[in-house]
């Protein structure tokens, strides 16, 4: 079968980028398989970030891609349209995560031939930083698709209700985490991070977006002992002033690890292997990378009842589910987690069979058995 795949790759970094290489490679074992990717992804001044691009530092390996898509150039819809459509692809598959990309993503999907099937890979229908023309946009985006597989049942609801009746399926969030290489001795680990030895660590990793919740973390560990250190890890999306606003008036802040930086792939290893738990506090949430490069290291995951979140995580036994999102709960949660060290094992030894159910080989094998299914 030859397969396209439109979305995000080398240079732009993150999880959506690195997600894409991994299906790239996965299914490049058994079809022909081309990565499309964006010239631009959002101009710089719609970008939150310090850079959407790799750098030298990153040492992300290299995906080699035809970059045509620019999200506000119309000229370039069309030749990406045309360009992909002379590949003559048997499928396209497209990365959707937010609705901004919808007109550019739904006009591509509009001009394929007739016997290409579009399907879309949904980390979103509806983006966690809701705006008014979210579901108009992703309405015309779903309008050119011919099948949607989400990452998470909570997606699908929102793909059902937006576009009823359209060939859909769950899929849940791979784990493809190799790149971040193995885990290290947890005091090697300490000592690469300067943390204290013999303190219980909790982690909190990825870009800082205000509906992480990182603000109610850090009032629910100014709630924690001093047995206890948390590590931030992370790109903060915008100012990080109110967080370091809560930082400087807790009586915790000595006990307060910040790296405030994208994690570059070869580091990230010392983070999940300094950690004994990982804690996402999210206000709103899908599924999450996060966790399952959390798994990757067998690290147990203690999230808040939003999205997706629940059923990955109490379903097989992972981690626990803080039932409210305020700091107290959370706060009562972490301490339950380190009181009880027998279902802290029984964590570790569930992540284990998830980590053989959710690789990517599963996923791509799921992937095309959907594709097949799709009649035009």
């Amino acid at each position: 079968m030859r397969i396209a795949i439109l979305s995000c790759f080398y240079p732009f970094r993150g999880g959506i980028s690195q997600l894409n290489a991994a299906i790239l490679q996965e299914l490049g074992k058994e079809h022909t398989v081309k990565a499309f990717n964006f010239k631009r992804q959002y101009p710089e001044f719609l970008f939150p970030g310090k850079t959407q691009y790799v750098t030298p530092d990153d040492e992300a390996v290299p995906v080699e891609s035809e970059a045509l898509l620019d999200s506000i150039g119309p000229v370039s819809w069309i030749k990406s349209a045309r360009k992909i459509k002379e590949w003559n692809p048997d499928v396209l598959i497209i990365r959707y995560w937010v609705s901004y990309l919808a007109p550019a993503l739904g006009f591509v999907a509009r001009h394929m031939s007739k016997k290409c099937k579009v399907i879309a890979i949904f980390d979103n229908v509806i983006p966690h930083e809701r705006h008014f023309f979210d579901k108009p946009l992703s309405k015309y985006f779903l309008s050119g698709i011919d099948g949607g597989v989400t990452l998470s049942p909570e997606v699908g609801q929102d793909l059902e209700e937006l576009s009823p009746g359209k060939p859909k399926t769950v899929i849940p969030h791979p784990i493809y985490c190799d790149h971040f290489g193995t885990k290290m001795e947890r005091k090697e680990a300490e000592n690469l991070l300067g943390l204290e030895h013999g303190k219980k660590n909790l982690l909190f990793f990825g870009l800082i977006r205000e509906y992480k919740g990182l603000d109610i973390l850090l009032e629910a560990f100014n709630l924690l002992d001093d047995s206890y250190q948390l590590i931030v890890a992370g790109e903060p999306y915008g100012s990080f002033d109110r967080y370091r606003q809560i930082i400087d008036a807790s009586k915790a802040k000595d006990r307060i690890y910040l790296f405030l930086d994208y994690i570059k792939d070869s580091e990230v290893s010392r983070f999940f292997s300094a950690a004994d738990v990982v804690v996402l506090p999210y206000r709103s949430a899908t599924q999450s990378g996060v966790s399952a490069t959390g798994f990757h290291f067998e690290v147990p995951i203690i999230v808040t009842d939003v999205g997706g979140l629940k059923s990955a995580i109490e379903g097989p036994g992972t981690g626990m589910v803080a039932a409210e999102v305020t700091p107290a709960c959370i706060a009562y949660n972490v301490r339950r987690f380190f009181a009880d060290t027998r279902a802290r094992e029984g964590f570790v030894e569930s992540i284990r069979k998830e980590n053989e159910r959710l690789s990517i080989g599963n996923f791509c094998r799921q992937l095309v058995q959907f594709i097949n299914g799709i009649s035009l």
